[in-house]
């Protein structure tokens, strides 16, 4: 059986990762996103094992100190963070992980995992990523000022990932996602390992 890959798929809020993941993920089953942990309180809805871990800070605190965590961060108060077991369970089962995470996880995820698969969905412009964000219509312009703010800070990092997406249309984005995880899959050294596993 071929060894999943983690594929680590990063942008600025607004850019529509979600969505062109969505895309990306039907009807195939050989990809599942990953689920992160937290020490934030469960909300009402949310199921445990689904939407996070649900774990409290000692157990979170003790899975850094063990060196558990691919990648984690503290955001108000509470942390946040992907365990590498539930990663490395999928990947044994042949199964491809996505990590929809910020930049600096990402790049934690990146040196501790070198063959993992890194992409950066970028806006067409930053005035389309303007035009997304308030036409949310639930985002204050303050806000949205400030997201635009960070997402330029944040692609500047876009050169440290392998790849650099731009989510002009979300089939055409998808459409180059599929392509690079089709291009991935035929490297040698995957496929040099499967070779000499069937002589």
């Amino acid at each position: 059986m071929k060894q999943g890959r983690i594929i680590i798929v990063s942008g600025p809020s607004g850019v529509g990762k979600g969505t062109v993941l969505k895309e990306v993920m039907k009807d195939d089953p050989s990809l599942q996103f990953s689920v992160s942990a937290t020490t934030r309180t469960i909300r009402p809805g949310e199921i445990d094992g689904v939407h996070y871990y649900f774990i409290d800070k000692p157990r979170f605190e003790a899975l850094i100190a063990n060196n558990e965590m691919l990648e984690h961060a503290e955001y108000a108060g509470n942390y946040y963070g992907t365990p590498e077991k539930a990663v490395n369970d999928a990947l044994a089962q042949g199964i491809s992980v996505i990590l929809e995470i910020e930049v600096q996880g990402a790049l934690q995820v990146m040196r501790r995992r070198p063959d993992a698969i890194s992409i950066f969905i970028a806006p067409p412009s930053f005035e389309e990523l303007a035009r997304r964000l308030n036409g949310r219509g639930d985002t204050p312009p303050e806000v949205a000022a400030k997201r635009l703010q960070i997402a330029e800070q944040e692609c500047r990092n876009a050169t440290k990932y392998q790849y650099t997406i731009i989510n002009d249309t979300v089939s055409a984005a998808a459409a180059r996602i599929r392509a690079i995880l089709t291009a991935e899959a035929c490297r040698s050294e995957y496929n040099a390992i499967q070779l000499e596993e069937e002589e």
